[in-house]
């Protein structure tokens, strides 16, 4: 493999923003490719291809410029990304490992192949098919594009589901049951280029609306259910051969199942913890795995951490500075501000994260229920 020094990153949000200070540690040159001048990774990268994601000509110029190429999101266009490594372009995680993950049906198809655990799922591509459901409430997901909630509906009758499936026009969608969960939990799990890998602690998210709020590390779970979460992981990396980072969201249910929920093939909200909490960051853990450097253990700099997000709640151009820096007051706190120049209800601004004493974690939601109420003071 040649001497990485030059990585191409598409996708110019804060995941690629908070990738940049790992790439300055590591003596690594980021470029991007990303749609606007003004998102967040375009203050910190060595160079800017101003393009849509899916631009696959403005892909080939990145590739001309760098020697791999990461992602900082899914939303890509993988047969003609397919061309490009046709020609000897690499990409990491490779577009084989992407491609069962993309379409999110596929997704859990393949997941149940390689004998993961997943909630009851079916394919919705006509009307009758919407007649042999008989148990609410179900889960209704756009097959691609969905993010932050966008594209996932919690129904609850028959007539919900046909009107809603019906307002988007009855495109192929993802149906599956409605898992009534304990805990949801995730994971972070990065596989190196000669086949180590490094699995970072089980935590555990909370999510309104279908959109992360905050983040407990570790999560208060047993042992049994951390090496089954564990396993899951080491056989997800393994079985797609993937060179890179991933994130999986988990249920947790009242007899201990473990069911997966999503993939996210890349670093993922769910690790933003490590940015402060860990001696490993998830940026770094991506950018060493990608560029072939060795993998270094995360382990926690403290007892554990929160990490809360700091969500839109009004259509703004506010930066919002006197609750940062009241948030920034707190002790053992660090505020991230992603620079976004508009508020917008649900948009990711930010996050806060909060090192935790052992004494702390048991106090933990509270202490994201305080860094919260800081945030959402003026609404």
């Amino acid at each position: 493999m040649m001497n990485v020094k030059k990585v191409g990153v598409i996708g110019g949000g804060q995941l690629a923003w908070m990738m940049g200070e790992a790439a300055t540690k590591l003596g690594l040159h980021l470029i991007i490719q990303t749609p606007q001048k003004t998102d967040p990774a375009v203050k910190r990268a060595t160079e800017v291809i101003l393009a849509a994601v899916d631009d696959s000509s403005a892909t080939a110029k990145l590739a001309n410029i760098c020697d791999v190429i990461t992602f900082e999101n899914e939303f890509i266009n993988l047969p003609e990304l397919q061309s490009l490594a046709a020609k000897g372009v690499y990409f990491r995680p490779s577009l084989n490992s992407l491609e069962p993950l993309l379409d999110k049906y596929d997704q859990r198809s393949y997941l149940q192949s390689i004998g993961l655990p997943v909630p009851k799922f079916n394919a919705l591509t006509s009307d009758a098919e919407l007649e042999h459901i008989s148990q609410f409430p179900v889960v209704l997901k756009a097959r691609r594009h969905g993010y932050d909630g966008q594209g996932t509906f919690i129904i609850q009758n028959h007539q919900d589901l046909s009107a809603t499936w019906h307002k988007f026009g009855c495109p192929p969608m993802l149906l599956e049951e409605f898992v009534p969960f304990t805990k949801e939990l995730a994971v972070m799990v990065a596989r190196s280029v000669s086949g180590e890998i490094i699995i970072y602690p089980v935590v555990e998210t909370y999510q309104k609306n279908q959109v992360c709020h905050w983040v407990i590390a570790p999560a208060d779970v047993t042992t049994e259910v951390i090496e089954k979460v564990n396993a899951i992981a080491h056989t997800l990396v393994e079985k797609l051969q993937v060179i890179g980072i991933f994130g999986i969201e988990l249920f947790l249910t009242q007899d201990n199942q473990v069911l997966v929920n999503e993939i996210a093939p890349r670093t993922h909200n769910s690790g933003h913890y490590t940015l402060d909490g860990c001696n490993i960051s998830q940026f770094e853990m991506q950018l060493r795995t990608v560029a072939n450097l060795p993998l270094i253990s995360p382990s926690f700099k403290s007892g554990g951490a929160v990490m809360v997000n700091l969500l839109g709640y009004e259509t703004s151009q506010q930066d919002y500075q006197t609750q940062r820096q009241t948030l920034a007051s707190l002790p053992n706190t660090y505020v991230h501000w992603y620079g976004k120049t508009e508020s917008r209800p649900g948009r990711k601004l930010g996050h806060v994260t909060r090192l935790l004493s052992k004494t702390e974690l048991s106090q933990s939601e509270q202490i994201a229920d305080q860094i919260a109420s800081i945030w959402y003071s003026n609404q």
